[in-house]
């Protein structure tokens, strides 16, 4: 136990933040404190009483503060905030090291550069939005404990959520370990191979990815099996779908069609289907995995077809199918000379850019390539970006043109 964390769950141990317009990063980091110590007494003011005894952050200069010249940056680039200094003293004894780090990168990092930076954030804004109007009369300490009972309930959800995929994770192991064993000695078929049955629901899908199992199978809270279709890593699409003829049917009808007598409901997603017993539920699967027959696609966005030789290239998708589209039109524009403005207003030019995407999106492709041109692409690239599409371009190394991912994200 840090010293820190023994002075927070002492008996009568009191902390100190600035008072006024309060952010995520002074809230959540009461929100620390007050998750490891409920009964801790938090007061708030414009400067630091001289016999305070407790603990200080996000005020008064010290350990817990960020707003000197000289204040810590992350090896990253990311600054320290309130909330991300208390963390890295607080936040391996909560999750562990390995979790600690998960969550300071996923977690804490975005509210410390938000707080820092100014960088949107949703949360941020979320708890911002607890401050009273401008105008309010009295004080704020009532909207502030508000806002960081809120964040409190959001910390321990993230902690259980974080806690309960790592125990998640060890149990895919064990299970994925298991099927392949029973694999290799001849337990189950190889038509199987593909095919993984969970003795209870685990959540696998991103563990799976990485694998070549399509299928996962797993008892229902409704009785019977469900199937679930696996996506590909780094992918919107599945290995392998359930036939078109299936999806959307249920009961007489999908049982007309599958000729699978417990066969219960198929998404018209093709991404989940139940059955009644656990034979028929694998029967489902080996039957798709027969029939699923998809060429991948790539999209050449507004790239010439000279790239089309390099992108055949790519890892799995040497036999995938290019699909070219063009660059949009330029919109009307009202000149200044060599400088130009959209005559578009706000919504409409986001409704275009979603329709250029939703061209995109209707190929399922397994990756984007885009041409040159930033005007066009940008906003096209920071949309399937959002969505984990793999977005590529070209660059140069050593003087040959290579293929570069554009890292996902929002």
């Amino acid at each position: 136990m840090s010293s820190l964390s023994e002075q927070i769950k002492k008996n009568n141990a009191s902390a100190f933040t600035h008072s006024g317009k309060f952010h995520a990063d002074d809230v959540f980091s009461a929100a620390l404190l007050l998750y490891l110590n409920p009964e801790i007494n938090i007061s708030r003011g414009n400067k630091v009483p001289e016999d305070f005894d407790g603990i200080v952050f996000d005020i008064g200069r010290g350990q817990y503060d960020h707003h000197q010249k000289d204040s810590r940056v992350r090896e990253n680039g990311v600054p320290y905030a309130a909330f991300g200094l208390l963390w890295e003293a607080l936040g391996e004894e909560i999750l562990g090291q390995e979790l600690a780090e998960k969550f300071d990168q996923s977690f804490v990092q975005p509210l410390d550069n938000n707080d820092n930076t100014g960088e949107k954030n949703e949360l941020a804004t979320l708890i911002g939005n607890f401050n009273p109007a401008w105008d309010a009369q009295g004080g704020n300490d009532e909207a502030f404990f508000q806002a960081v009972s809120v964040a409190g309930m959001i910390l321990e959800n993230k902690f259980e959520r974080y806690r309960g995929n790592e125990r998640a994770d060890k149990r895919v192991e064990e299970l994925l370990e298991a099927h392949e064993m029973a694999i290799l000695s001849g337990k189950k078929g190889k038509e199987e191979s593909k095919i993984l049955v969970l003795p209870e629901f685990v959540p696998c899908q991103k563990r799976l990815s990485e694998t070549e199992i399509a299928f996962v199978i797993f008892p229902s809270n409704r009785g019977g099996y469900c199937i679930q279709s696996q996506k590909k890593e780094y992918s919107l699409n599945y290995k392998c779908s359930f036939p078109v003829e299936w999806l959307g049917l249920e009961n007489e009808e999908l049982i007309e069609k599958t000729g699978l007598e417990s066969a219960g409901f198929c998404h018209k997603g093709g991404f989940l289907m139940t059955a009644g017993t656990l034979e028929d539920a694998i029967k489902a699967c080996e039957i798709s995995l027969e029939e699923f027959h998809e060429k991948p696609i790539i999209v050449n966005f507004g790239g010439d077809f000279s790239v089309d030789e390099l992108l055949l290239q790519l890892p799995k998708l040497q036999s995938a199918k290019v699909v070219h589209i063009d660059f949009p039109e330029l919109p009307e524009l009202e000149m200044l000379g060599i400088y130009g403005e959209i005559l578009m207003e706000r919504q409409e030019w986001k409704a275009a850019v979603k329709d250029q995407v939703k061209m995109i999106l209707k190929y399922k492709p397994e990756a984007v390539f885009v041409g040159n041109n930033t005007f066009a692409a940008y906003p096209v690239v920071h949309m399937l970006r959002k969505k984990h599409i793999p977005v590529l371009t070209l660059a140069e190394k050593n003087g040959e043109q290579i293929l570069v991912r554009i890292p996902s994200g929002s």
